[in-house]
């Protein structure tokens, strides 16, 4: 059984007549009809230009948006089923790493608060200060400098804020939240499209290197297909929200059977990782 089982699943957008909403005029099917599997342990590279549909399906992946229609299930539990408690756990195993990471953290908490906040809420973690009695967790801070080290990260990054530290290096605080649950699976929205090149590379490598320390599942979403073939151990190409193709990654890079995907390879220019 595959660790994530994705059936016919379609998000329907309504169009409106102009940007300030209005009457509605037609829809907009911004996923339609896909279905995949996402087997335990390996990448699932989604490639496709801007506008495929890729981040609205990893959004409904993780129900982060509500489905048109269709199914989702992990480890064999309905998603689209579950309850608001249900989901809650659920979502302990279940992450995601946004694509720009001057956004996703907030400015006005400092690196120790952003990683451990999804611990807290979960229950996970109880802070230092805390002084609470009863059967003894896991110290938030050892927690985080645990985390910290595992993404390449000083000890003293604990204490500061956001814009202390340059695009990539948030974005290995983004990656250590993710982690911090101890996850088994991880969306990869676009993770290195806002970075420079050289800093992007090593961001695609800590990812591939904290999925052989933690057995970790991903998503990875991305455009450019270099990339996606470095890290992939199957793609899928979306186009105007179908999966057109789908493979192993030596298959789909080396014999591609469909017209777009051989549109990818030809206009993307390689990256060295």
């Amino acid at each position: 059984m595959a660790l994530v089982e994705i059936r016919n699943l379609t998000k329907v957008f309504p169009h409106s007549e102009s940007a300030f909403g209005g009457k509605s005029r037609g829809e907009v099917r911004a996923v339609d009809d896909v279905s995949l599997d996402i087997q335990a342990g390996e990448t699932l590279g989604l490639v496709g230009e801007s506008g495929s549909g890729k981040s609205t399906l990893g959004r409904l992946i993780l129900r982060l948006i509500e489905p048109t229609s269709g199914s989702v299930r992990f480890e064999g539990r309905d998603l689209l089923a579950a309850g608001r408690g249900e989901m809650r756990g659920l979502r302990r195993d279940m992450q995601i790493i946004f694509q720009d990471p001057f956004a996703s953290l907030d400015p006005r908490f400092r690196v120790e608060d952003v990683i451990a906040e999804p611990l807290i809420i979960h229950g996970r973690v109880i802070r230092g200060d805390a002084g609470r009695s009863g059967p003894a967790k896991l110290d938030v801070r050892a927690r985080v400098t645990e985390l910290l080290r595992a993404v390449g990260l000083d000890e003293s990054a604990r204490t500061r804020y956001p814009h202390e530290f340059s695009g990539g290096q948030r974005q290995r605080i983004g990656i250590a939240r993710a982690l911090a649950l101890r996850t088994k699976f991880i969306v990869c929205d676009e993770p290195v499209s806002a970075l420079d090149v050289s800093v992007g590379a090593q961001i695609v490598n800590l990812l591939a290197q904290l999925q052989r320390d933690f057995g970790l599942t991903y998503l990875f979403i991305s455009h450019s297909m270099p990339v996606v073939r470095y890290l992939s151990t199957r793609i899928a190409v979306m186009y105007r929200g179908k999966i057109v193709e789908v493979g192993d990654t030596s298959q789909i890079t080396e014999r591609p059977a469909h017209a777009y995907t051989r549109s990818l390879l030809e206009a993307t220019p390689e990256l060295l990782v």
